[in-house]
């Protein structure tokens, strides 16, 4: 195994624990490395900090993947998943691997009942593909792998985009039932990996709180909080989303579950301007990522800002805001002072009934923060 060494003059996160090294910081003359390979990493007195997948493309060089110098081969990547999917829940909607946190970076597999999606983000976990694959094949037996490399992230990485199945079958989308809830789901092109599994617990916890009033979901997506909400005995159930094609599916999820709600394709921020004089006892924002980069963080802030403080004013008194953040770059107090300072513009006293984060399959690894990249909160207002 290769060794390279940090730049002595250029303090790293990958110091403190952190498991990614960019190129400014490392010293790789008289190395010859390919992409995908895996390097040992020291610090600048030679200090081994572990191994990681190299890239020549990406700004960030070195992921780690062990906290020991060994390759990234199929003992190491049996062990890896197998601990993995040790460490998840019991159920048949999950996710099994999440990249870093299961120090496998670049490695994401959700499960749908028996089919497995997965997606490969790095070039180095794209080449052990087969390996990855076979395993998943010999120790969970589903009955598809769907290999989802259409996610543009994959270009950091100078790699191709593309989907296929492992079978070589053609997956046509097909109705799941998740969490008592039939959906309409596109495996093979639907977004990220067909569904956010991420706030499945979310939709139900929400749901608790329904019965009985009007309920606004917000960026519906495919309806997994309205529908809930539905479900549960809510009053009325208006869901928004800038999609025609999320609003699509979520009428017909609705009408094959039997389920009153109503749907609408908007721009939430014009919607919120031109509909002022509506009132809701349960609003429910969960927005796309606003922050993508550095750079955007402070606009991200104000648009949080400004959904959240509309909605604030649209609630009557009693009324609930769930409300989250799916931005990486968010802090979880970051996004609190926010909603702080949106409750105090809307004049509004907010009350905080839960802090809300990621379910137990998308694990948060404490050195690696962009692993905690789901935060949210239940606000009760007077």
């Amino acid at each position: 195994m290769k060794t390279l060494r940090l730049k002595a003059a250029r303090p790293a996160r990958v110091l403190s624990g952190h498991p990614w090294a960019f190129a400014g910081e490392i010293d790789r003359r008289g190395q010859n490395l390919a992409d995908g390979e895996g390097v040992e990493l020291c610090d600048a007195r030679g200090r081994s900090l572990g191994s990681g997948l190299w890239s020549n493309v990406s700004k960030i060089s070195w992921r780690r993947y062990s906290r020991e110098a060994q390759p990234f081969d199929a003992r190491f990547l049996h062990a890896a998943l197998a601990r993995a999917v040790a460490r998840r829940p019991q159920g048949n909607f999950r996710r099994l691997v999440w990249s870093e946190a299961d120090h496998l970076p670049g490695l994401v597999v959700d499960q749908f009942d028996r089919v497995l999606v997965v997606q490969a983000l790095t070039a180095g976990v794209d080449q052990a593909l087969p390996v990855i694959a076979a395993w998943l094949e010999k120790e969970l037996r589903p009955e598809e792998i769907i290999l989802r490399n259409d996610a543009p992230s994959r270009q950091y990485d100078g790699l191709a985009l593309e989907v296929r199945t492992a079978s070589g079958r053609e997956r046509k989308p097909d109705w799941v039932r998740i969490e008592g809830v039939e959906y309409f789901l596109d495996l093979t092109g639907g977004q990220k990996t067909g569904f956010y599994l991420d706030q499945r617990e979310q939709h139900l916890r929400v749901a608790e709180l329904a019965k009985g009033r009007r309920v606004l979901d917000a960026f519906c997506n495919q309806g997994g909080f309205a529908l809930q909400a539905a479900k549960a005995g809510a009053a009325a159930v208006l869901g928004i989303d800038a999609s025609a094609e999320c609003v699509a599916a979520a009428e017909k999820n609705a009408a094959r579950n039997g389920l009153v709600a109503q749907f609408v394709q908007a721009n939430m921020f014009d919607w919120f301007t031109e509909n002022r004089t509506e009132k809701f006892d349960l609003i429910v924002l969960d927005p796309p990522p606003f922050a993508r980069s550095k750079d955007a963080m402070a606009g991200a802030m104000r648009g949080y800002k400004e959904l959240n403080l509309r909605a604030l004013r649209l609630l009557n008194p009693g009324g609930v805001l769930a409300t989250y953040s799916c931005s990486q770059r968010v802090a979880p107090g970051d996004f609190l002072s926010m909603l702080t300072e949106a409750a105090a513009d809307a004049r509004r006293e907010a009350r905080l009934l839960e802090q809300t984060g990621q379910p137990a399959d998308h694990p948060v690894l404490l050195s690696f923060p962009e692993s905690h990249y789901l935060k949210g909160a239940l606000l009760q207002v007077e």
